[in-house]
């Protein structure tokens, strides 16, 4: 059984690692990127399950990352891992295409779990979102 491929949109490396650290073995890490424009061009090039990102990044943002994956008709599913936990970004972040929401607070407890739940159909929303 082949691993969920996983590519992770974030600015700043120290994330990235803890990204890592947290899915371990059980998924494989295709690719890192450091910005929107990236993060696209990987989408594409890579073809990954799922892409992690956040939403605060330079040149262009999570939310207008996934605007244009989803515009491409692509299967990979979005999920944010974000400080923002305010019920607005959430609500955008869904508007923009995304099938999960993570706080980076929650990042050991609820990333794995929203993986799986957004590659069986359903969506993820970590509870420290009041909506």
């Amino acid at each position: 059984m082949r691993k969920v491929r996983v590519l992770l949109a974030d600015d700043h490396q120290e994330v990235i690692a803890r990204i890592c650290g947290t899915l371990g073995e059980e998924f494989e890490i295709v690719g890192t990127v450091e910005n929107g424009n990236q993060a696209v061009s990987a989408v594409l090039t890579l073809d990954p399950d799922v892409l992690v990102t956040d939403i605060s990044m330079p040149f262009l943002d999570g939310l207008e990352a996934a605007k244009r994956i989803q515009k491409g008709n692509h299967h990979t599913k979005i999920i944010f891992l974000t400080i923002h936990e305010d019920p607005d970004f959430c609500a955008a972040a869904f508007k923009a295409g995304a099938s999960g929401y993570v706080t980076k607070p929650r990042l050991c407890l609820d990333l794995i779990l929203a993986i799986h739940e957004v590659l069986n159909g359903r969506t993820f929303v970590s509870e420290s979102i009041v909506m």
